[in-house]
């Protein structure tokens, strides 16, 4: 099991062609790529692929304002009877460097799958 992900403030317009990327990779049907802060993850969506959209916000009393999110998930399941067919393959991004504080990795562990 691993864990690539990867946080950086963004305008409007750069995470909207960010979307439209990764959305046009999926409906061409093969793997999509992803580039995340100086690293680079190839997957390969396979049906059926379970969709969670999720919107929250965050406000406590006292508080000047309230956080909002919104949150994309996508899980499928892909035959896998031994470690290295579920690990996910991260390499370096073509001409990227590894920001330490855009790109976090998970650990790998022995866990069977889990839905976050």
């Amino acid at each position: 099991m691993g864990e690539l992900e990867t946080e950086a403030q963004r305008t409007r317009a750069e995470i909207a062609d960010h979307l439209r990327q990764f959305a046009d990779q999926l409906d061409d049907g093969g793997p999509v790529t992803l580039d995340l802060g100086g690293r680079r993850v190839t997957l390969d969506p396979v049906e059926p692929i379970t969709f969670k959209l999720e919107g929250e916000s965050d406000w406590t009393e006292g508080d000047a304002e309230a956080k909002q999110s919104v949150e994309f998930e996508l899980v499928w399941w892909r035959d896998a009877t031994t470690a290295a067919e579920g690990r996910l393959d991260v390499e370096p991004a073509a001409g990227g460097a590894e920001s330490a504080a855009e790109t976090t990795e998970g650990a790998e562990t022995d866990a069977g799958p889990a839905e976050e």
